[in-house]
């Protein structure tokens, strides 16, 4: 029976989770096509997503896998990744808005993070999270896909090589929206609503919800239909929803502009790597050849048949050419560094800063500048000052 032990603990784990799917890893090879809703979903039931930039990560610690790779493209790829899955999750039909945020916003229905851990133009691997507003755990998993350098010299290569691991995303997060009641989704709408009036006013708000783990809300109560307040609270969230909007119209911006550069690099970077392979696995065959050479001309002399004139001549001859094999071995390393070089001077072009935005509060005309997650910050303290300034309660503003 001891076999049978570890997996009927993981059948109890994966019982007691229900749906959800924690720690997958999955290896997305080959097309994988993205599932679309056969018929039109009600519009109350479809759940708004927000995708949160994505965290860059780290620089791989070894020099010739990080050769070409920056903290500036990375950056960069935390705006451009998360458009690629936004605008593949708009195509399904399960959802209602999808939208980009800067990470650490309040109010989502649906919030989808993810974690850039290689990205390297012939690799790419990402670790995905999702969660609702009620706490609930989605899934937690890494997905990863490669593509061969020939992929991008390919003429009749279209669109996206990765698409299919915003597929894979994009269904995977179906599925679990897909095994919701209609009473889950309006569960998960109403916390949201609720959760974004107790951070914009504690006070009033914070009451409402009840915390019971680190994440999870429980509704204790609800607004009555006719709270003024609370309906000023929904008022500014439109406006929220506004702001956020224009700030994708700058992320869709960044998108249109990096996209051909961004593709290129891809495409050179993946190349410059294979090649720089290549070159390297010929080094080292010339290196061991002439190792090799060198080693069979000392066993000549040892034995004593390179005293002879064919002996002699055998013998210096794999010398020479041993050291020659090793010479063009070397040679080749120092083509190498060329193609480092190259990969660095594809890295160094990247930047990413938001576009200033300027938004009118109360008649009050107002620049957020800076990055997008500093413009948001700013922008939800001006929420709060509108929520105060048309309450006239104190003590609401952070």
């Amino acid at each position: 029976m001891k076999p049978l032990y570890p997996l009927l603990v993981m059948l109890l784990l994966v019982l007691s989770a229900g749906c959800t799917t924690l720690g997958t890893h999955r290896d997305v090879s080959g097309h994988v096509p993205v599932n679309k809703a056969v018929s039109e979903i009600p519009e109350s039931q479809l759940l708004d997503v927000w995708i949160e930039i994505f965290d860059p990560g780290v620089l791989p610690t070894d020099p010739e896998d990080a050769a070409g790779l920056s903290l500036d493209i990375r950056e960069a790829e935390a705006r451009y990744l998360p458009e690629q899955l936004r605008t593949t999750m708009e195509k399904t039909g399960y959802w209602g808005a999808v939208r980009m945020v800067p990470r650490g916003t309040e109010g989502s229905e649906l919030l989808v993070s993810g974690t850039i851990l290689v990205s390297d133009g012939a690799q790419l691997e990402l670790a995905i999270s999702a969660q609702d507003a009620t706490g609930r755990q989605w899934f937690n998993g890494v997905y990863e896909a490669e593509v061969p350098a020939l992929v991008y010299q390919s003429t009749r290569t279209r669109g996206e090589p990765f698409q299919s691991l915003y597929n894979a995303i994009a269904n995977d997060l179906a599925k679990f929206r897909s095994s919701l009641t209609a009473a889950d989704i309006t569960t998960i709408r109403r916390v949201a609503e609720l959760r974004f009036a107790a951070d914009l006013a504690p006070e009033a708000f914070s009451g409402y919800l009840e915390r019971s783990e680190p994440e999870n809300y429980r509704i204790t109560r609800l607004p009555a239909n006719d709270d003024a307040m609370y309906r000023r609270v929904q008022a500014i969230r439109e406006r929220d929803f506004l702001l956020i909007d224009t700030l994708n119209g700058h992320f869709d911006n960044f998108y249109r502009e990096m996209d051909n550069p961004y593709t290129e690099w891809r495409r050179a970077r993946s190349e410059e790597a294979a090649a720089l392979r290549e070159i390297e696995k010929d080094a080292l065959k010339r290196k061991l050849i002439g190792v090799a050479a060198i080693a069979g001309a000392i066993a000549i002399e040892a034995s004593g048949k390179g005293n002879n004139a064919v002996g002699s001549v055998m013998r210096d001859a794999m010398v020479l050419g041993g050291v020659y094999a090793i010479k063009t071995g070397f040679d080749k390393d120092s083509e190498t560094e060329i193609h480092r070089d190259a990969i660095e001077e594809l890295g160094e072009s990247f930047a990413s800063e938001a576009q200033p935005l300027v938004v009118e509060v109360e008649g009050e005309t107002h620049e957020l500048t800076g990055s997008a997650e500093v413009q948001y910050t700013r922008w939800r303290g001006l929420l709060k000052q509108i929520y105060t300034m048309e309450t006239g309660l104190p003590g609401v503003v952070n």
